[in-house]
């Protein structure tokens, strides 16, 4: 059976159905004969042929991205998304889309619509596919060719060979209205730009008969980045010529043949075309002794008419159009005056530019310095120098249970913000803090106990390793905070406890329902670098290295680039769903330490092992929401849609160090990365230095107090800002100082 991969082309701006059609947001994304919007409409009608070994296929202006995602979302529709970085007409487009299909399946079939046709008749389309796809799959270049119910100027014509599916004769322009008389008189068929071929047979054809569009796209795939379900082409589809499939390929062809085809078919290229649709009319209005008029009003605007006939009246924000509807087509006359007259009337007025990495950076400086720093040193500290676990959204204080993790995460977080050169009153806080855990939380043997009560009563002396990571990484930035380098030796005690209980694969085994887990080693990592960073002793390398090369060949699977969670104890993947479990937030947090780690060691591979980590992270950061998500599947299917604060300060730290670390392309992809992740952000963080922390798949947020646990994930992410912009010479990087 034929594989089909459909193809919806949503290049196009519309002008003739200015002002509801603008560039920003072209003709086939309104719903102009409907509910729902022709590109809708067209993807609901045509997803089903790729049945279970095709795939929908959108071709589409990167501009147009969130668009094309939240309307496929909106009808339940998935597709590959092919962005252009600029519009290069239909031989470019369609050959990314062949070229594409090509490297999955030769031999599949590729259906290309356009995004803004309406046929009213799905069922008399896909009847038709049918029988298209079966010639394509012999080698032939198919059109469907309309029969023509009236003559018409508005369409390009094609002449058949003979009756039923036929070679094709010629292609003709739009004629004038006594020609097209000639041509209905002479068996022609609309031309519908449909086209059904083979996607090896188009792209050799395209090779063949117009090489620099072929080249100029093969190079743009190869420069190509991936954004979840969106692939965006690289700067060298820019330099493919701009000419249509029916120039490049069509006129010039040996295989085009034509299919006739007889169900309801528009391109609804003008008001009239809308309006004979029977469905055009939308918004408020009210007609008085008037006939045949189509009224469209945009949101909060009433349109009254009285004794009109035949007369469109299309109200949108900024313009008003009103026409005779049998004069529609000369709307583009109206819109190459306002090229000269108005020009600022050609598009929609422009949303306001989402805001900069540096804005956002410098914004978060101003936050961390004036807000969060403070209160979590005053209300989320008390008189005995032990942290709050949480604190409501009003600040304040709430009874609750005390991690011994918590205690050394805020410690870490003042002694780094005293780095980091805050005035406040860093010092106190830090050894109020270090004393309150010495003296309630740490056990005879020296390491912590888990928990303690409100009251500072142990409630959990277990010894957990992830929580011994964060003492070990608190005392590393007390340190190098302070130059008090007698706090390595008291590091280095429990370093020597957790070393003590490695397995032969140098992992360890973790109290609690996972004992087999990467989430501790990867703590004890980022512990283990901070040592190293502060000229440590040797050991702290040595511990770096240990657990590096546990993650290389245990925790990362090598086929997908992702890393697992839980393990068997021989630290083969856990079975059943524990060892499918991916989270985002930890491939991004693990890609920052590799990357740091590889760029160390100057060891390329680790770089390279990072940014797998790092793509595979961003497949879960779906495009419509924007933020990463919590937990996923390694298939890639979503396991657990709620978006946490934390991986969204992974998602941003991840970006910046690999913008850090690659050039040109890739390193702007990073960056622009990043500035989405501190935009993701900023969504959780309150004026008043809190957060919320738990985001729903609808966008809100669960009510509930600020953890105190995020501080350290928000430190981290604002320290790693300012490394790389001072690295990478940002102009006002001194902006983000504390």
């Amino acid at each position: 059976m034929t594989t089909i991969y459909p193809v919806i082309m949503c290049g196009g701006s519309g002008t003739r159905l200015w002002p509801a059609s603008r560039p920003s947001r072209p003709k086939q994304f309104i719903p102009l004969a409907g509910n729902r919007s022709l590109f809708q409409e067209t993807a609901a009608r045509v997803a089903e042929l790729a049945g279970e070994d095709g795939e929908l296929v959108v071709v589409g202006g990167a501009s147009h991205k969130q668009t094309i995602l939240d309307q496929l979302e909106e009808i339940g529709v998935t597709a590959a998304v092919i962005l252009e970085p600029e519009g290069r007409d239909s031989s470019a487009a369609m050959a990314a889309a062949a070229l594409w299909t090509a490297g999955r399946k030769p031999t599949a079939v590729n259906l290309f619509v356009a995004s803004d046709h309406h046929i009213p008749d799905a069922g008399a389309f896909r009847q038709s596919i049918a029988e298209a796809v079966a010639a394509a799959a012999e080698g032939r270049i198919v059109t469907l060719g309309v029969v023509p119910s009236e003559p018409s100027s508005a369409y390009g014509y094609i002449a058949p060979t003979g009756l039923g599916l036929s070679n094709v004769l010629a292609f003709v322009e739009k004629p004038d209205p006594i020609t097209a008389q000639r041509y209905i008189a002479e068996g022609y068929l609309w031309n519908s730009g449909n086209f059904i071929v083979r996607a090896d047979v188009l792209a050799q054809e395209i090779a063949d008969r117009a090489p620099a569009v072929g080249e100029a796209v093969r190079v743009a795939l190869e420069q190509a980045e991936s954004d979840g379900s969106c692939l965006t082409l690289g700067d060298g589809f820019k330099s493919a010529p701009k000419i249509s499939i029916d120039y490049a390929v069509m006129e010039k062809t040996t295989r085009a043949s034509v299919l006739p085809v007889k169900f309801e078919w528009s391109d609804l290229g003008a008001w009239d075309a809308v309006h004979a649709s029977g469905e055009g009319d939308v918004g408020l209005h009210i007609l008085e002794d008037s006939e045949g008029c189509l009224v469209r009003a945009c949101d909060g605007v009433m349109v009254a008419a009285i004794g009109l006939r035949d007369v469109g009246v299309i109200v949108e924000r900024d313009a008003v159009l009103v026409t005779d509807l049998k004069r529609s087509q000369d709307v583009k006359r109206v819109v190459e005056r306002l090229r000269i007259s108005s020009p600022q009337h050609l598009d929609f007025p422009a949303d306001p530019s989402p805001e900069s990495l540096e804005a956002g950076a410098a914004r978060l400086a101003t936050w961390m310095r004036q807000a969060a720093l403070p209160i979590w040193s005053t209300l989320g500290q008390d008189a005995a120098g032990g942290f709050e676990e949480v604190l409501a959204l009003d600040g304040r204080q709430i009874a609750t249970p005390r991690r011994a993790r918590v205690q050394a995460r805020q410690l870490q977080v003042y002694a780094e913000a005293g780095r980091q050169g805050w005035r406040g009153p860093w010092r106190s806080v830090v050894a109020s803090g270090l004393d309150r855990l010495r003296l309630s939380y740490l056990r005879p043997d020296g390491r912590m106990r888990t928990l303690l009560s409100p009251e500072g009563r142990p409630l959990d002396e277990t010894a957990m390793v992830y929580d011994q990571a964060f003492l070990i990484f608190a005392l590393a930035a007390i340190s190098e905070a302070t130059e008090n380098v007698e706090l390595e030796r008291e590091a280095a005690a429990v370093h020597n406890l957790l070393i003590q209980t490695a397995d032969a694969q140098g992992g360890m085994k973790e109290a609690g329902d996972h004992p087999y887990q990467s989430n501790a080693h990867m703590h004890l990592l980022e512990a283990a670098l901070a040592w190293e960073q502060s000229d440590g002793e040797p050991l702290w390398s040595a511990l770096a290295d240990q657990i590096v090369l546990l993650a290389r060949t245990r925790f990362i699977d090598a086929e997908t680039g992702s890393l697992r969670e839980y393990f068997n104890s021989d630290w083969s993947p856990a079975s059943g769903e524990d060892g499918e479990l991916i989270e985002p937030g930890h491939q991004f947090e693990w890609a920052w330490l590799l990357a740091r780690y590889g760029k160390a060691r100057n060891d390329p591979s680790a770089i390279s092992d990072a940014w797998r980590l790092y793509e595979s992270g961003l497949r879960g950061v779906p495009a419509k929401r924007g933020v990463a998500i919590d937990a996923m599947n390694m298939d890639g299917s979503v396991r657990n849609g709620r978006s946490r604060l934390w991986p969204q300060t992974e998602w941003l730290k991840a970006s910046l160090i690999l913008a850090e670390l690659n050039e040109g392309g890739r390193r702007n992809d990073c960056l622009e990365q990043a500035a989405h992740a501190l935009r993701a952000l900023w969504r959780y963080l309150t004026p008043q230095g809190l957060w919320r922390d738990k985001m729903l798949e609808n966008g809100s947020f669960i009510d509930e107090p600020a953890p105190a646990s995020s501080f350290y994930h928000i430190m981290a992410a604002y320290c790693e800002l300012r490394r790389t912009m001072a690295v990478l010479k940002f102009p006002n990087s001194k902006s983000i100082d504390l």
